[in-house]
């Protein structure tokens, strides 16, 4: 759409330029281009209503006074991406979240978006203007719901706007655009790989659009099919060393502090292998398939292989978990979309849409590890005939000599773990909208329904009863498999029976169902004539009603399969009603020193079922100084209430690490600096008030780096609240030169603060309070608030740390974004015209700060310019050259990412871990006009082969969401009309 404001500037509002564009995306695109002035009634012919993300008034002289990003399709189709997230995650706004790359249990086929880093349930994702259907508990919305074929475009504000959308839109709102008048049938393939052939993409689709009813009508209907294939770590060296986990294939023996062995028998045992160094009695010990034993931090004796399943890091025998595991999950997804208007009178309208999703997941998570077990680790009994002699001379020295041990393990003779995902996502709306006379009023009414239901199926899946039957049974379970189970050693740990294999695992399932009920009445107009123009109005009421229900199996509902988080049945309702309104209110219009100037105040009030009545507004200013600049800003007052699951989750498992001694490590355990330093002894006697035995406590060792915690719902919260300010100034010059004439830019700055987050209290920031790590329990206190979320077993072992969701902290950020546009014919350089043109996008990002407040009295901590488990950068870039040339056009896409310390500088500063360096990477890619019906596309991402940048602070030794870990990759593709 076209429109000729009172100027000779040309502005199109709804389609940005493909030329200038990192990712297609720019915050005002514009051709200027000289034109004769119509008279006003020509200018009021070409004109037509338009309605953009940020606000639901639609305007003739629209310019946003928030600042909004689009994307255009052909973009979209360039990326080479077959997700939408790949694409838009490659703009400078957002965060990186649900990828192909982070997948799981429960995340292997969800793509989600996270705008400022805030988190991906703190923005909003609408297709049309319209709430899509959520895919988890906990607010998320997977953007893999919308095909990729009908979008004609993004729009993304990035600020607050619960005042115009409701709940969620915190951080900001991202709207995707479908096709509006498509004639005719469009066929669009378009296969990838990498140069290696092992990361193969096909993502054909077909989509067409007709009217009938002697034009009364209009359908649109599409059909779309994406695969994606698995990427193993096993393929790619970069991860041979990733996640070096303690749990390993040759079973390791854990030693209980309260019933240690002797050293002098420890000395004895090693003494026969040649060990001249001392191994503590607190060491784990492995099993060398000799029978003999190793110690596990020191790898002394230590015989089994080193290769890619198997590695000393640090001195300490590890078993790198990446390599057995998918770093990317395969893909199928199949999309079904369509939508028809049918125009009853010239002021009456009738639309429906429906929109299916069906998509599947396999995801190998690796060989599976004694973790989450049904009433905590198993145990192996004295009675078991499979214990190496040596150990059984150990064991016999304790104190307690009968007594059962504590054993780790990875489970290397089963198959590895993998979760079969399914997702189906259905969504119906059916609404009439229409005209009123007065004024060009129009209104509109719809209702919705929509559900989401997540299918689970866990093969492989290893019951923890089973494994400690087998370890308890006479003749070490070879009565009730074949062979029994031997864990000591890797060549008996890979030589289980299959009928043992069968004995011992299940395959688990669980089904989540997500549904959503929406109802809106809207209408929007003029209300009446000021001197600068006509005061606009929009007013909207809405019925939200959300349901959600989780049925585990009975094995998961038990907690009795090992390596999984898992959690009971559960299920909640929560409904909201709304009403909202929204002013333009025009104040000057061609005064000097303001073309234009006009204030657009909104407010909403909803009422939660839950959490109750919230309040939320807005007031946004556009400022026209002359015709070439315009100035933007505003204040809003957003909410988030909390979601399904966050007010109802059952209990949940999941992990804490901490580390090992002497940097980190459970804070009771004797080897670590805490205990060794100054606040030694309070911490001694805080540790024996909160559970461990005083008789143990001078040599208790925790033996591994991480336990359990575990969270559930809390019906008592109350929502987020956040606070947003946005100043920018659009520039869209008028310069003569031909050299100029198409430049244009924006600048805008922001301002967010969110209060009273809800989260699941941190486990590793209960462990640091209560055990004053951090300095906020002086008095080392047994009472302190934290301490009562610590558990602890008779022998003093850390069993469990609660994390129950609550209203907490803060989070805070601000910072500036810049972008730029220039194109000019080459005639304009001395080149011929003849070369066609050139133009370049640049998107720039600055973040001034982000800081986080965990807990209420926590210290505020600055993270800008960090690398944790996602990036903090204090600046990052995405820039665009494009050479069209007749029907040819070429791009060549940079985007950069500066050097980071890692999070540890700010959480442990005197002893962090290094930081990542820099990170550039350049795509390439070329289209082809073949005909008006024909085109052709091609290109190249990853251009320069770069591996991924090394996260030494992170587990994963990367971060996959962000930093490219395929390596250079192609695509072609073709779309024709007919």
């Amino acid at each position: 759409m076209k429109r000729k404001p009172r100027s000779n500037v040309w502005i199109n509002l709804s389609k940005p330029l493909a030329y200038g564009s990192a990712v297609g995306f720019s915050i005002l695109s514009a051709h200027a281009q000289t034109a004769p002035d119509p008279a006003p009634a020509d200018v009021e012919a070409k004109v037509a209503t338009v309605v953009v993300t940020g606000s639901k008034i639609a305007r003739r002289d629209y310019s946003s006074p928030s600042p909004i990003v689009t994307t255009a399709k052909e973009v979209l189709q360039e990326s080479g991406n077959i997700t939408l997230e790949a694409t838009l995650n490659q703009m400078p706004q957002f965060t990186p979240s649900g990828t192909a790359s982070t997948g799981g249990q429960g995340l292997g086929a969800r793509a989600t978006l996270d705008l400022r880093g805030l988190g991906d349930n703190r923005n909003l994702i609408l297709l049309d203007g319209r709430r899509l259907p959520l895919s988890s508990a906990f607010g998320q919305v997977d953007i893999n719901t919308v095909p990729q074929a009908i979008v004609d475009g993004i729009e993304t504000i990035s600020g607050g706007a619960s005042a115009v959308y409701g709940s969620d839109a915190m951080s900001g709102v991202v709207n995707f655009k479908s096709l509006r008048k498509l004639k005719g049938v469009v066929l669009d393939v378009q296969y990838g790989n990498s140069q290696k052939n092992d990361a193969r993409r096909l993502s054909p689709s077909i989509t067409a659009g007709t009217e009938f009813a002697e034009g009364k009508g209009y359908a649109l209907f599409s059909v779309s099919y994406d695969e994606r294939e698995r990427l193993t770590g096993a393929q790619r060296s970069f991860f041979n060393l990733g996640v070096p986990s303690g749990f390993i294939g040759t079973s390791t023996y854990l030693p209980n502090a309260s019933n240690l062995p002797t050293q002098a028998t420890l000395n004895s045992v090693f003494s026969r292998y040649g060990v001249t160094s001392t191994v503590p009695r607190t060491n784990n010990l492995g099993f060398n398939d000799n029978g003999t034993l190793f110690s596990q931090t020191g790898a002394l004796n230590y015989l089994g292989p080193v290769n890619q399943s198997y590695a000393i890091v640090g001195g300490n025998v590890r078993m790198p978990v990446s390599v057995q595991s998918d770093l990317i999950n395969g893909m199928r997804r199949e999309n079904f979309f369509n939508k028809v208007e049918y125009r009853f009178t010239p002021n009456l309208t009738g639309y429906a849409q429906v929109l299916h999703t069906h998509s599947v997941t396999k995801t190998n998570t690796g060989a599976t590890l004694t973790q989450f077990g049904l009433g905590g680790n198993t145990t192996v009994p004295l009675s078991n005939p499979f214990i190496p002699a040596d150990l059984r001379t150990i064991l016999a020295s304790r104190p307690d000599a009968g007594a059962p041990f504590l054993w780790n393990t990875r489970f290397v003779g089963i198959p590895n773990r993998v979760f079969n995902e399914g997702y189906n996502t259905d969504q119906l709306l059916v609404g009439l909208r229409g005209n009123i006379p007065y004024k060009d009023w129009t209104w509109d009414a719809y209702v919705s329904a929509d559900r989401s239901v997540h299918d689970q199926i866990l093969h492989n899946a290893i019951l923890s009863s089973r494994v400690q039957e087998l370890l308890n049974a006479p003749g070490g379970g070879t009565g009730l498999c074949a062979g029994g189970y031997n864990p000591f050693g890797i060549g008996n740990n890979t030589r289980i029976s299959e009928a043992c294999r069968n004995y011992m695992t299940t395959t688990a399932a669980s089904t989540e169902d997500l549904t959503q009920r929406v109802a809106e009445a809207s209408v929007q107009g003029a209300l009446f004539d000021l001197p600068a123009g006509e005061l606009q109005f929009s007013a909207s009421v809405n019925y939200r009603k959300n349901t959600y229900s989780y049925l585990p199996d009975s094995q998961l509902a038990a907690q009795n399969i090992q390596a999984v988080i898992a959690s009971q049945r559960s299920s909640g309702a929560t409904s909201v009603k709304e009403a909202a309104l929204e002013l333009r209110i025009p104040l000057l219009r061609d005064a000097p020193f303001a073309k234009t100037l006009a204030v657009s105040p909104g407010a909403r009030i909803s009422d939660y079922d839950i959490s109750g009545i919230a309040k939320t507004w807005k007031v946004d200013a556009e400022w026209s100084p002359i015709q070439s600049v315009m100035v933007r800003g505003g204040v809003q007052h957003s909410i988030r209430a909390p979601n399904i699951g966050e007010l109802f989750s059952a209990a949940s498992g999941n992990q804490v690490q901490f580390g090992s001694p002497p940097n980190g490590g459970e804070p009771c355990d004797s080897r670590t600096a805490a205990r060794l330093g100054a606040g030694g002894a309070q911490l001694r006697a805080l540790c024996i008030a909160t559970g461990v035995p005083a008789s143990v406590v001078d040599s208790y060792t925790f033996p591994t780096v991480a336990t359990s915690t575990l969270s559930s719902g809390n019906p008592n919260l109350t929502p987020e609240a956040a606070d947003t300010q946005t100043l920018g100034v659009v520039w869209t010059p008028q310069f003569a030169s031909p050299l100029f004439s198409q430049v244009f830019a924006s600048v805008d700055f922001y301002k967010i603060k969110i209060e009273d987050t809800i989260s699941a209290v941190p486990a590793a920031s209960a462990l640091n309070k209560c055990y004053n790590l951090d300095g906020s329990n002086p008095t080392y206190s047994a009472t302190n608030p934290f301490c009562l979320l610590v558990s602890r077993d008779s022998n003093g072992l850390l069993t469990q740390v609660a994390a129950p969701y609550l209203n907490l902290g803060q989070l805070k950020t601000s910072g500036v974004d810049v972008q730029v546009d220039w194109r000019f014919k080459l005639g304009a350089i001395g080149l011929s015209d003849a070369w066609g043109t050139f133009g370049v996008n640049s998107a720039v990002s600055f973040v001034n700060s982000y800081q986080s407040q965990a807990l209420p009295g926590d210290a505020i901590q600055e993270f800008k310019g960090t690398v944790g488990t996602v990036i903090r950068p204090t600046w990052q870039s995405t820039t665009t050259f494009r050479h069209e040339i007749g029907a040819a056009s070429v791009n060549l896409r940079w985007r950069h990412i500066p050097a980071m310390k890692d999070i540890t500088s700010v959480t442990r500063p005197a002893s962090p871990a290094a930081g990542v360096e820099k990170y550039d990477i350049v795509d390439l890619g070329v289209r082809y006009a073949l005909n008006k019906n024909v085109d052709l596309r091609a290109g190249v991402t990853n251009l320069f082969n770069r591996d991924p940048a090394l996260v030494p602070g992170n587990q994963n030794l990367t971060i996959p969401s962000t930093y490219d870990i395929v390596g250079r990759s192609y695509y072609v593709g073709v779309r024709t009309k007919f």
